[in-house]
């Protein structure tokens, strides 16, 4: 048996983690020691974690998440309303299979991004699609989209992700344009698919924020109030870490 044909033949047929374990093996000799379906599910086994590893890397490179966030790395000890049994519960992801949404809200540095990103790193491992988006980047490149003739192409990749994360809602105030853009949307991802929000403001300010009775009162039924909500409070997570530095050095 002509081992380095074999190799070639598996790296042209783009199997190329079979073909790097099969090398390996070849080399010191170690398949020598398993049954014939003992080697190939070797083989199956390293090549399907390959391409699922790759899946993962590709969602997460997607995603276009603004930090790389881990739920195994959430602060649990500072004191900012977070609830671990919660937020583990909302981690393991079963709010998607049900198409439903987490509002997270507290005042700047509290972690409401690190934490939506967190559980948008988790779904990507999960193989969900996902998307990140500062709320006013996404308005904005929905404006371009539509100037361009690009706008159906975008709404139905916004359609499709499992999950789509919206970041800093109400930083900015909506004009009557964006109104429109973040109904459609919403209306869009209702009991379709799921949504993360975080925001400084109070869920009960939203409809204000939002402006425009009719609209605010449909965009807020669809994202609101059947939610999952985390509500952060205390100082800035930054301010102390930067503290605690500056004192250690």
């Amino acid at each position: 048996m002509n081992n380095q044909a074999t190799i070639e033949k598996l790296k042209l047929m783009r199997l190329m983690a079979m073909a790097e374990t099969h090398h390996a093996h070849v080399e010191s000799n170690m398949y020598s020691d398993h049954t014939l379906d003992q080697y190939l599910a070797v083989l199956a086994d390293r090549e399907w974690e390959h391409r699922q590893n790759r899946k993962i890397k590709n969602l997460i490179k997607r995603a276009r998440f603004r930090i790389s966030a881990d739920i195994r790395e959430v602060d649990y000890t500072s004191k900012r309303n977070l609830n671990r049994m919660v937020f583990e519960r909302l981690a393991s992801l079963d709010f998607l299979k049900r198409k439903e949404n987490i509002i997270l809200t507290g005042p700047t540095g509290t972690g409401k991004s690190y934490l939506a990103q967190a559980i948008g790193n988790q779904a990507c491992i999960f193989l969900h699609k996902t998307l990140y988006y500062p709320l006013n980047t996404l308005l904005e490149e929905i404006q371009t989209a539509k100037a361009q003739g690009n706008f159906p192409r975008l709404m139905k990749r916004l359609s499709l992700a499992q999950l789509l994360i919206l970041d800093d809602f109400g930083l900015f105030s909506l004009n009557q344009t964006a109104r429109q853009d973040l109904m459609e949307l919403v209306d869009r991802k209702y009991s379709s698919s799921s949504m993360i929000i975080t925001s400084q403001i109070p869920v009960s300010k939203w409809h204000e924020l939002i402006g425009e009775g009719t609209i605010a009162d449909a965009i807020m039924d669809r994202i609101a109030f059947s939610s999952h909500r985390i509500q952060l409070k205390g100082t800035s997570m930054r301010k102390k870490n930067a503290v605690k530095n500056n004192s250690i050095n």
